[in-house]
């Protein structure tokens, strides 16, 4: 199974309604960063769980920052890397 499979979709965030024009490389909303745990590898779309991923930390330096996200009903982490125009703001005032 590939490692990444580019899947170009918009969608509308199931958390704060904002419509998203993906790219293929899209796998949060930028407003809010959240995100659906939909994949096992990124774009796959074979992820069974479907829970919202909640922006829950952020790591990284100046070169690179990433969201963590922690899934609420599985409780599966990931980290994905924060894209130009994402709401760093929001990230700031969503991880506790």
């Amino acid at each position: 199974m590939p490692k990444f499979t580019r899947t170009i979709e918009d969608f509308v965030c199931a958390h704060c309604g904002q419509k998203v024009k993906g790219n293929g490389f899209t796998n949060h909303c930028p407003h809010c960063l959240w995100s659906q745990h939909v994949d096992v590898n990124p774009g796959d779309r074979a992820e069974k769980c479907g829970g919202m991923m909640e922006p829950v930390a952020f790591e990284g330096s100046v070169k690179q920052y990433y969201v963590v996200q922690r899934c609420q009903l599985c409780g599966h982490e990931r980290r994905n890397k924060l894209q130009d125009g994402d709401n760093l703001l929001a990230l700031v005032q969503t991880v506790k």
